[in-house]
């Protein structure tokens, strides 16, 4: 079995060392009750919910252990906990919801949280809105 990490330290240019540290939850649909016309009100509609996470060296993994690691269920579960049982009027509420949840946690440099309604307008592919912190293109 290679062993990466040993068999290449110290190869590695140091012009090309990682300049950032970047995790991705992409493509999150979910259904949610939200909406302000009447006709939405009470019948849920798919959500797509992206999160990119920029993360400071000290909380991005350098080894292959679990313990190390981000864990991409508690950000799931946290997005689930956020609209389960609740109605929204506005995708700006359950966007800032979701950034507040990411930027709470540790290590966190960077944020973009991004919620689309995929099936609004038949000619478009999404309605949405997206919050991103200072730094982030």
């Amino acid at each position: 079995m290679i062993d990466f990490a040993h068999d290449l330290a110290g190869l590695v240019p140091a012009d090309l060392a990682p300049r950032s540290r970047k995790i991705i939850l992409e493509d999150f649909d979910l259904p949610v009750d939200i909406g302000f016309h009447a006709f939405e009100i009470g019948t849920p509609q798919r959500l797509r919910i992206n999160v990119e996470v920029w993360l400071d060296a000290a909380n991005f993994p350098e080894t292959d252990r679990i313990d190390a690691a981000w864990d991409y269920d508690a950000l799931r579960t946290g997005i689930l906990a956020i609209v389960a049982g609740r109605r929204f009027n506005l995708q700006e509420t359950v966007c800032r919801a979701v950034y507040d949840l990411v930027a709470a946690r540790a290590g966190v440099v960077g944020l973009r949280v991004s919620t689309r309604k995929p099936d609004i307008y038949p000619d478009c592919a999404a309605v949405g809105v997206e919050l991103a912190s200072a730094g982030v293109r």
